[in-house]
C-alpha cells in the first residue's frame, strides 16, 4: 500500500526548512523572555479597567439620576406635543353614521305610508270595479262569508 504522505527527508535541509527553524527557535527564546513581562502587562491593564469602572459607576449614577427626574419628562413632553401636532384632526364617525341611519329611516318610513296609502286607495276603488258588468254581488250568508253561486 502506497502512502501519499511526505516521507522525512533526511539530515539534509533546503534553505527555507532551516529558515523555518530558525524562526520557530527564535519565537519560542522570545516566547520565554517575553512571558512575565505579559504576565505583569495583563495584571497592570486589570487593575487599571477596575479602577476606571470604580471612578465612572458615579458618573452613571448621576447621569441615570438626571434622565429618571429631569430629561426624560422633558423629552416625553415633547414627544407628546409632536404627537399631536402630526395626528390629523379626527373627524366625529358617528355623527356622520348617525345621520345617514337617520336618514335611511325617515325614507323607509316615508315609503311605507306610501305603499299603505296606495293599497288603501287601491282597496277603496275595487267595490266599484266588482259592481260592473258581468260580475254579481251575492248575497252573503248569516256567518259573513260568502259563498259562490
Amino acid at each position: 500500500m502506497m502512502s501519499i504522505r511526505r516521507k522525512p527527508r533526511g539530515v539534509s535541509l533546503s534553505r527555507f526548512g532551516r529558515m523555518q527553524m530558525a524562526c520557530r527557535m527564535g519565537a519560542s527564546s522570545a516566547a520565554e523572555r517575553i512571558g512575565p513581562a505579559a504576565r505583569g502587562a495583563r495584571e497592570a491593564a486589570a487593575k487599571g479597567v477596575l479602577a476606571a469602572r470604580g471612578r465612572s459607576a458615579p458618573w452613571l449614577r448621576r447621569a441615570g439620576a438626571y434622565v429618571a427626574a429631569e430629561l426624560g419628562p422633558r423629552v416625553g413632553r415633547m414627544l407628546s406635543d409632536a404627537a399631536e401636532r402630526v395626528e390629523p384632526q379626527h373627524q366625529p364617525v358617528r355623527r356622520r353614521r348617525a345621520a345617514a341611519m337617520a336618514l335611511v329611516g325617515v325614507a323607509s318610513a316615508v315609503g311605507l305610508v306610501g305603499a299603505l296609502m296606495t293599497r288603501r286607495a287601491n282597496t277603496a276603488s275595487m267595490p266599484g270595479m266588482m259592481a260592473g258588468p258581468g260580475i254579481e254581488s251575492v248575497p252573503s250568508e248569516v256567518d259573513g262569508q260568502v259563498r259562490s253561486a
